[in-house]
């Protein structure tokens, strides 16, 4: 099983490599739905979007899911088409020395990465877009993760994942996202799939631009955007003008710890989202939505809530991205809610130059899951790195990178946790290049 699970991945990474080599594969990408375009076959076009909608919409091909990130953001993906089809592929690798400080922490080389690739189509009076997210961090992850002091989520072995982030599945994303104009300003969009993100939370981190170059998961990802590999997922929505309305139904139970196959499951819980594009450069959005049994280990059913405003902006060198990103969950079983704040921001300068920064603070309630109290702490994180190109061309960014992280922390958490730990993370990260501001 798992031979014909690799292969299922080694194709797409074919496709992927290949789709580098083809000419001129650096052109702006079709950001927007529209498929209006001249007829090259075989060959990159120089505008595959002459009529289509305002440059200040956000892109489909750029967020998560059926989220939206500024229209400005840089995309940094191959393309090129066959037929009538747009072939586009996205993603990164870290391969990275991680140092935790602490009692509780721990050093470990480990790679976290993915691929996406993405295939569209004009379909009758709309667009269909395909997407396929593959991640090799099952084996690329140290059991029984990625270690990161005061994390938490998921299980290993059937117990609680503490002080590690858990790898992604394999099968991260399996979806399409269809869209029909309604008219001038308003269209309608269907999204879904067996591997997908519901319309829950803001852009997962893993392609927020303000995160890009950090290879380390929020300490508040369970707050925020944890529902983004969801094995069932339903979401239809109008976007009228510079705002989008949607709702989706999924499977509320977050995957398992068998990270090669995909459990599907009832459409038990339900979300809605309201986004905001004012400009290019800016995305605002809220969402709500209540979850059944997301846990494995925890009987009780959550609401789950959550605001977020993102910035871009582009320099004549470079890019400055900036999220800045609440989110609550209330676990209704004992009705206890947890809070989460976070601010990240990511700085391109002078071409090859990066600088990036991430500030949270959290509550956390189970770092002691054999405590029948579960006490609730708030922990506070505070990333600052930087990355620099060794390599940057039309195909490929290759970037040397490091970054430290301190803590805050309640006084009684001391003897699990030290007075002063530290951590911090060499590594290495590809991707391909750049491919253009915006659209």
């Amino acid at each position: 099983m798992r031979s014909v699970l690799l292969l299922t991945i080694a194709i797409p990474a074919v496709v992927f490599c290949a789709l580098a080599q083809e000419p001129n594969h650096n052109q702006e990408p079709n950001h927007n739905m529209n498929m209006s375009r001249q007829e090259q076959p075989g060959q990159v076009t120089q505008n595959m979007n002459m009529q289509g909608p305002p440059s200040w919409l956000p892109s489909f091909h750029t967020g998560s899911g059926s989220n939206w990130q500024p229209a400005s953001v840089p995309a940094h993906l191959w393309m090129t088409n066959r037929g009538s089809w747009d072939l586009m592929a996205h993603g990164a690798l870290f391969l990275t020395y991680n140092q935790q400080g602490g009692p509780r922490g721990e050093g470990k080389a480990e790679s976290v990465n993915y691929l996406m690739l993405m295939e569209q189509h004009k379909l009758g009076p709309g667009t269909l877009l395909f997407r396929q997210m593959f991640s090799a961090e099952s084996l690329t992850s140290p059991h029984p993760g990625f270690p990161e002091l005061f994390q938490s989520g998921e299980t290993y072995h059937g117990q609680p994942l503490i002080d590690h982030q858990h790898p992604h599945n394999v099968f991260a994303e399996l979806s399409m996202l269809y869209t029909v104009p309604v008219s001038e300003k308003v269209s309608w969009l269907f999204y879904g799939g067996p591997s997908a993100e519901p319309a829950l939370g803001p852009v997962t981190y893993i392609h927020r631009e303000s995160a890009s170059e950090n290879p380390a998961a929020p300490l508040s990802h369970h707050l925020q955007d944890s529902a983004h590999t969801s094995f069932g997922v339903m979401t239809t929505g109008f976007v009228i003008d510079r705002f989008k309305i949607e709702a989706s139904a999924f499977n509320g139970h977050e995957p398992d710890e068998d990270r090669w196959d995909i459990q599907l499951g009832a459409l038990n819980s339900w979300s809605f989202r309201v986004s905001a594009a004012p400009t290019r450069n800016w995305v605002a959005e809220y969402s709500y939505g209540y979850l059944q049994r997301p846990e494995a280990l925890d009987p009780g059913n959550e609401r789950r809530e959550g605001a977020s405003l993102e910035y871009n902006r582009p320099l004549t060198n470079g890019n400055w991205a900036t999220s800045l990103i609440w989110g609550r969950k209330r676990k209704l079983l004992d009705d206890t809610v947890q809070n989460s704040y976070l601010l990240e921001s990511t700085l391109n300068f002078r071409k090859r130059n990066y600088a990036y920064t991430r500030v949270e603070l959290v509550d956390k309630d189970e770092l002691f899951p054999r405590d029948p109290t579960h006490p609730s702490f708030r922990i506070g994180a505070y990333t600052f790195g930087g990355v620099r190109d060794l390599i940057q061309n039309h195909h490929w960014q290759l970037g040397l990178g490091a970054d430290v992280v301190f803590y805050s922390k309640p006084d009684v958490l001391d003897p699990s946790y030290g007075n002063r730990p530290v951590s911090f993370h060499l590594f290495l990260r590809l991707r391909p290049g750049l491919s253009g501001h915006g659209h």
